[in-house]
């Protein structure tokens, strides 16, 4: 009885002094640097949350220049129209299929690049360097320059399609309703393989060569390398950077207004081009604000969607 009086003491001695330290350690260790921090983060989140806010009240406004005596709340109004207009839906319907196409050849192209640039061959330094030249050239020089190779009349592309019987003759593909996308997707195409092939890259070099020459010893195929150590170790990036590069892509408008200015017939028109084109056409920033906020709530539902498969794939 003695003992245990001298140990319920001893205890009762002791926690105080624990709590107190372990409260200490938590102010020092969790609520110190937010406090540090909290200047910088308050500027980036006003710098955010103040334009992402204000363009989503435009979405509730009429904010029209060219009606000025007109502008007010009006509710939902611009989210009904926006349900009725036929040129959304072929806008988004546009969108997914240049995002799809544009991130698939990417995606593969820049893939293969990386796995070509992970081993040593002659002229690799400058091999490399040429394949990250396009990521350095502005968009707008790039859509010039592709704008150039499909014109008909003294671009070359139209006159080698046809010479290899891919066209009938050398037209304008870029004013083909039924082509004109694949211009612009050539030129992203072309634009966006170095962003894959620099990330992919940088995460193959971090694999661990044992595993491979462990593979190696086990007498396994190069496919079999591939799926079983390649691929599960690259899953988490090529999440994270295909989340990115679709972002992007939904939201890149520039390929597209500099070659074909959504035309022919809204057949290149996306969500992004309408939006430029609605808020500074015809002038009407409200309805352009809600398109802008319903390409904003796609792409949010597809990155949680992306993000829970990447959490999915770094468990395995």
């Amino acid at each position: 009885m003695e003992g245990k009086t001298v140990i319920s003491r001893i205890q009762k001695t002791v926690r105080p002094g624990e709590t107190r330290a372990r409260r200490s350690l938590y102010l020092q260790y969790m609520v110190e640097p937010f406090f540090y921090l909290s200047p910088a983060v308050l500027l980036i989140g006003a710098v955010i949350m103040v334009p992402l806010i204000i363009g989503i009240s435009y979405s509730f406004q009429s904010i029209e220049l060219l009606k000025p005596f007109a502008s007010g709340w009006i509710g939902f109004e611009n989210y009904g129209d926006l349900w009725r207009d036929r040129k959304f839906w072929i806008a988004m319907e546009n969108t997914l299929f240049w995002t799809f196409w544009s991130i698939t050849f990417q995606f593969l192209l820049g893939l293969g690049l990386a796995m070509l640039l992970n081993t040593q061959f002659f002229g690799k330094k400058l091999f490399q360097a040429l394949v990250f030249l396009p990521w350095a050239v502005p968009t707008f020089l790039s859509a010039l320059t592709w704008a150039w190779l499909f014109n008909p009349v003294i671009g070359p592309l139209p006159h080698w399609l046809a010479a290899l019987g891919i066209l009938s003759e050398p037209y304008n593909i870029l004013g083909d309703p039924k082509l004109a996308m694949w211009g612009p997707i050539t030129a992203n195409i072309w634009f966006g393989v170095p962003f894959f092939a620099i990330t992919l890259l940088a995460a193959l070099q971090s694999i661990p060569d044992e595993l491979y020459e462990a593979a190696e010893v086990d007498g396994a195929t190069p496919w079999q390398t591939f799926t079983k150590i390649t691929l599960p170790f690259l899953a988490p990036m090529i999440a994270i950077t295909v989340m990115l590069r679709t972002i992007w892509i939904a939201n890149f408008a520039d390929l597209i207004y500099v070659m074909t200015g959504g035309g022919p017939a809204n057949s290149t028109q996306i969500l992004s081009t309408y939006i430029f084109t609605t808020a500074f056409r015809k002038l009407d920033f409200g309805y352009a604000s809600t398109i802008a906020v319903a390409l904003l709530l796609i792409l949010l539902i597809y990155a949680v969607i992306l993000l829970w498969l990447r959490k999915k794939l770094v468990k395995i």
